[in-house]
């Protein structure tokens, strides 16, 4: 890369909690612009766990977000003629965002009625360590200790 890397943008903390991993989320959960919609389908989810659970509804996603952050990951790379997956750890951010993405996918391919619906639904299989979205944190972690005697072909 010519010029390094870009500059992180400054996230400003949502409105109702006042924090900025809730905004990131948001962002991540935003489709068309539509950032008043996000928030919404958000507060409804975090509102629908509260109800679930006799627990802060923030501090319960923050557990299950934790729950489908994932440590290592594999990339491919030629050496010679053959292709091998090589485990790699990841970046604090980059496993953050592979986690919030993960949430968000799995929410939406889940069956409910409303988007704040699946949303908390998958929250809630996450915070319990179950769920698609920690089976794919499962899977990823599965696929990198059997790959491990690769790891010496660093990049």
């Amino acid at each position: 890369m010519r010029k390094g890397r870009a500059k992180a943008r400054q996230i400003i903390p949502d409105p109702k909690f006042g924090d900025t991993l809730v905004s990131r989320f948001v962002n991540n959960l935003m489709q068309d612009g539509k950032k008043s919609t996000a928030y919404r389908i958000f507060y409804e989810a975090i509102d629908i766990v509260e109800s679930k659970v006799e627990e802060n509804g923030v501090e319960v996603w923050k557990k299950a977000l934790e729950n489908v952050t994932p440590q290592v990951e594999v990339k491919s790379r030629r050496v010679g003629g053959s292709t091998f997956q090589i485990p790699q750890e990841i970046r604090a951010d980059r496993k953050l965002s592979m986690g919030m993405k993960w949430l968000i996918l799995y929410a939406s391919k889940r069956n409910g009625k409303s988007m704040g619906q699946k949303l908390a639904d998958e929250i809630m299989a996450a915070y319990k360590e179950e769920g698609a979205a920690f089976k794919k944190k499962e899977d990823t972690h599965r696929m990198a200790e059997a790959n491990k005697a690769f790891a010496y072909f660093k990049f």
